[in-house]
Parts: C-alpha cells; structure tokens; sequence
C-alpha cells in the first residue's frame, strides 16, 4: 500500500487547526515548546501534523494549570519511550498539591471578604465604611 506524502501547512493554517493565534506558535518556537520548522524557499515556515498534536498537547497541559516550564519538562518525558510512567504520575501529582494549595488560599481570602462584606451595612458615607478602613488596614477584621 503506497503512503501519501504529508502535507506540510502554513503558520496561519496550523494555528486555525488548533484553535490559537499566529503569535502564540511562533511564541513556543522561541520559547522552545516546539521546533523551529523548515522554512520554504520563500522564507514561509513550514509545518506537519505533528506539530498540530504538539500544539493541542500544549493548549491541553495549560488548560490543567500546567505552566510552560513545567509543559516544557513534560514534552520532554513525553519524547523518551522509556521514562517510567511514575516520572509523569509524579507531576501530575505536585500540580495536584499545587492546585489543593491555591485552592485553599482562594478559600481564605473568600473567608475573610465575607466577613468584610458582613461588616458593612451599605449605609453611610465611604469614609465610614469598615471595609475601606479594613483595606487601609486599620482593622483586623
């Protein structure tokens, strides 16, 4: 059975594959999240299909919470058919506990302007409001 040659894209046609600006490619190349492509007698960047996984893969990872540092470290895992899947379960694991700390943080800070709101009766002036004075911290509401 006769394989038919890849196709090879535009910069503009990757980026509408994938969902994501010409900037945004072109900002993983310099940051080395994907490998700078042929360029076409033209000068034109020229790319595979493989680059679109790549890209999903990126858009994926950050939409976990996943920062380009930490992307950029799994891409690498990622490249060695031999890392052991504990290696991967591992940082999937830290960004768990990462979230957990955010989450608890947020939780706080939720607590504590609740209780602001809750001293604030919506009456009076600003310059009487406890939740400016709180803001100012003038009181350890």
């Amino acid at each position: 059975m006769k394989t038919q040659p890849e196709r090879s894209m535009t910069i503009g046609a990757v980026a509408r594959r994938v969902g994501v600006g010409v900037e945004t490619v072109r900002f993983y190349e310099r940051q080395g999240l994907l490998e700078q492509p042929v360029r076409r007698l033209s000068g034109y960047r020229e790319y595979n299909e493989e680059v679109i996984a790549r890209l999903r893969f990126i858009r994926r990872a950050k939409e976990l919470g996943f920062t380009l540092r930490e992307i950029k470290e799994l891409l690498s895992l990622r490249r060695d058919s031999s890392t052991p899947g504990r290696d991967l379960k591992h940082r999937v694991e830290e960004k768990l506990s990462d979230i957990a700390a955010k989450i608890q943080s947020l939780q706080q800070m939720k607590e504590a302007l609740l209780k602001l709101t809750c001293a604030c009766s919506g009456q009076g002036t600003i310059g009487e409001c406890p939740l400016l004075h709180a803001l100012d911290g003038e009181d350890d509401t």
